[in-house]
């Protein structure tokens, strides 16, 4: 009986150390030789204060500044545990909405978007990415078209002409990547950053 157990036990002692300790060192080693930034976080600091990740969206709420896509993420309602409250870019729960194209709640929420998106910038066509919440609820990019759409309210609310503002958005726009995986994207953590600079009028 030893002698048929003796090669499992020797096999799970043996894959236990190569995937559980030497493969997860060997990549972690690796990943920070050639990746150093992404390897810890894609952090970004400001006066050597870590401020965000470049990888995570924040809520950017006020009108002087450039906001992300909606979030759908949640967090316990400190009053009943039992339910959830909306808590925009929650980390600790990164999830969608689940709301199907015929649930009447989203229909109701994105016209409500749209029209105080309107009223914001009279003429021009509303991004979707503007209106419509990512898969993870944590998404730190918007459309190139999206943040150009609030270079008027952002350069008004600021005090600043708007071709500086544009300039910026053109700026920090990143293109695809190996000019063939993905979209154009604008980082709002590193565009709201570089507008700080920008000095009014």
């Amino acid at each position: 009986m030893v002698k048929e157990i003796r090669p499992a036990v020797v096999m799970i002692l043996l894959m236990t150390v190569l995937t559980g300790l030497a493969y997860p060192l060997a990549m972690t080693g690796l990943a920070q030789l050639v990746f150093p930034h992404q390897a810890n976080g894609s952090l970004i600091e400001k006066d050597g204060k870590v401020i965000g990740s470049a990888l995570i969206g924040q809520n950017f709420s006020g009108p002087g500044y450039f906001h992300g896509r909606p979030s759908a993420t949640s967090d316990t309602d400190p009053n009943d545990s039992t339910k959830t409250v909306p808590s925009p870019y929650n980390a600790a729960n990164s999830s969608g909405s689940n709301a199907g194209p015929t649930a009447k709640a989203l229909i109701e929420r994105v016209k409500e978007e749209v029209e105080k998106l309107k009223a914001e910038n009279p003429g021009a066509r509303v991004p979707i990415d503007l209106v419509t919440t990512s898969g993870s609820g944590l998404d730190p990019d918007i459309s190139p078209e999206a943040a150009l759409f609030q270079v008027p309210r952002v350069a008004r609310e600021r005090k600043l002409d708007e071709a500086p503002v544009r300039q910026l958005v053109q700026q920090y726009t990143e293109g695809r990547l190996f000019a063939l995986i993905g979209e154009p994207r604008v980082n709002v953590l590193r565009l709201n950053m570089a507008l700080d600079g920008l000095k009014a009028r």
